[in-house]
C-alpha cells in the first residue's frame, strides 16, 4: 500500500553554492556594473555582453536586477540599465517607465523626467495610472514648483480621475503656501478622508475606521 500524504523533508547534507535560474543571474548582473563607470559606452558595452549568449532577452533577470538596484537606491545604475533595456525594444510597459521616471525624479534630472512624462501623458491619456501624477506632483513640490503641481492636480480632475489621501495633503501644502485658503477648503470638502480603510492582519485585510 502506497504512503499517503506529503513527503518527509530531511535536512540536507551539502547545500551548493552555484545557483542557477533568474536570481542567480540578476545578482551577477548587479555585480558586473556596479564596478563600472558611468560612461554609456561601457556600460552598455558590458550589459550587451552580459546577454551575448542568450538566446532570448533575459527580461525577468533584468527586471530582478532592477528590483535589487532599488533597494540599494542605485539610481544612476537604474537608468542606465533601463534605458538600455528600452533600446533594445524590450520591457515596454508602465513598470519600467515607472521605475525610469523615479530613478530620474530622485537624481534630479527634471528635465529628463518631464520629458518622459509628457509623452506617456500624451500617448496614454486617461489610461496613465494614478501613480504617475503621485510621482510627478511629489517630484514638483519638492522642488518648490507650485505652478507644476497645480497644473497636474489640473490635469487628473479633468480626466475624472479621483486623488488618494497623499496627493490632496500635497496640493493642499501648495494652496496654503500660495495662502490660496478658498482653494484649500474647496480641496478638503471635494475630497474628504475616508471614513473607513483595510488593514492587513495575519494576511487578511479587514475594513476599519480611520
Amino acid at each position: 500500500c502506497a504512503a499517503k500524504g506529503r513527503r518527509p523533508r530531511y535536512p540536507r547534507v551539502w547545500k551548493t553554492k552555484k545557483r542557477v535560474g533568474t536570481i542567480a543571474k540578476s545578482v551577477k548582473l548587479v555585480e558586473c556594473i556596479k564596478g563600472l563607470s558611468n560612461v554609456k559606452e561601457e556600460v552598455y558595452g558590458a550589459l550587451d555582453s552580459f546577454i551575448a549568449w542568450e538566446l532570448e532577452f533575459p527580461l525577468i533577470t533584468v527586471k530582478k536586477a532592477l528590483k535589487t538596484l532599488e533597494k540599494e537606491q542605485e539610481w544612476k545604475r537604474i537608468i542606465q540599465v533601463t534605458k538600455w533595456m528600452l533600446s533594445k525594444g524590450q520591457g515596454r510597459t508602465m513598470g519600467s517607465y515607472y521605475t525610469l521616471l523615479n530613478a530620474l525624479a530622485e537624481e534630479d534630472r527634471i528635465a529628463e523626467a518631464e520629458e518622459l512624462w509628457k509623452g506617456l501623458f500624451s500617448d496614454h491619456l486617461a489610461a496613465t495610472p494614478r501613480m504617475f501624477f503621485q510621482r510627478m506632483i511629489s517630484m514638483y513640490g519638492k522642488k518648490e514648483m507650485h505652478e507644476n503641481v497645480l497644473e497636474t492636480f489640473a490635469d487628473m480632475e479633468e480626466l475624472g480621475m479621483k486623488p488618494n489621501m497623499e496627493i490632496v495633503s500635497m496640493v493642499g501644502d501648495v494652496l496654503k503656501k500660495l495662502e490660496m485658503m478658498d482653494e484649500y477648503q474647496k480641496l478638503k470638502n471635494k475630497y474628504p478622508p475616508p471614513k473607513w480603510e483595510y488593514k492587513y492582519i495575519k494576511g487578511r485585510p479587514v475594513r476599519v475606521r480611520t
